[in-house]
């Protein structure tokens, strides 16, 4: 059955709230400049998180790892920029917040400072409950990330589903419900089993996102650059790929060569 949308001139974390308990559907997605944010957020989305996947999108690298703060800050103020209503939610990267709660709140302090975000994202649960509470008694609005953490490719050594195991499932849920008690407004769960997934969502009064995590979550995110298909290497399970703009931009690529080499670009009409 479907659900009236409220109508929101700007969303915010309040609004997310709203939202799941209306029963509506949170849509997120990734931006990490200007004029990919003004195109997303022109078409109506929630959410846009300025992910550390940048480091991978853009940058090339195989993992999360290598993005720095002020890579980020760069990043999530040229997004900013091409917003009028989505809630705007940046990574804090790998390194700037894991050993000293101190150092979480100085460089979520700069991102919101510095980029002009709405809202700062960490991995982690219980290891990182004092730098999410330091960083919280602060102000600022965190968002929580759960199940597979990128940023701990290298302790897990694979981007496999987590939370598999009862052991496991048992802690992420203890997490969810630590980082809701805490003040988070909202979860992110990645690569986990949908059937976890949905049991999280429902004993949560704050939203959660799913990546990986199947239909019974508050709301879903991808990768922009996946699900237009700029990527195709890339083909887990979770990814619908809207257009195949990977072929689309090589041809379009491969004509404009042709029509320089061929001096059919430019025609008379081209030119002053």
């Amino acid at each position: 059955m479907s659900v009236a949308k409220k109508q929101y001139k700007r969303i915010t974390t309040k609004s997310l709230v709203e939202m799941k308990a209306n029963g509506e559907k949170i849509s997120m997605l990734t931006a990490y400049d200007y004029t990919m944010a003004k195109i997303v957020d022109g078409a109506g989305i929630d959410v846009i998180l300025v992910g550390d996947s940048a480091s991978n999108v853009m940058a090339g690298h195989e993992t999360t790892l290598p993005i720095t703060l002020d890579q980020m800050i760069y990043h999530a103020s040229s997004v900013v920029r091409g917003v009028d209503r989505c809630l705007v939610v940046v990574d804090l990267p790998f390194g700037s917040y894991q050993s000293d709660p101190k150092e979480a709140l100085r460089s979520a302090i700069r991102i919101m400072k510095e980029s002009g975000g709405h809202s700062i994202k960490l991995e982690g649960g219980k290891e990182i409950k004092d730098s999410i509470k330091r960083i919280l008694n602060a102000g600022i609005p965190v968002m929580g990330h759960l199940g597979l953490t990128p940023q701990s490719i290298y302790k897990f050594g694979t981007y496999t589903v987590r939370a598999k195991e009862e052991e496991e499932a048992e802690k992420l849920m203890k997490d969810a419900l630590m980082l809701e008690k805490l003040g988070c407004f909202a979860i992110v769960l990645e690569k986990v089993p949908a059937k976890l997934a949905q049991k999280v969502a429902e004993a949560l009064t704050i939203p959660v996102i799913g990546i990986g995590a199947g239909a019974g979550v508050d709301g879903q995110v991808l990768v922009t650059h996946d699900m237009l298909g700029m990527t195709h290497e890339f083909n887990p399970r979770f990814l619908r790929r809207y257009l195949d703009l990977y072929t689309g931009m090589t041809n379009a690529f491969e004509q404009y060569i042709t029509d320089v080499k061929s001096q059919d670009f430019p025609n008379e009409e081209e030119q002053y």
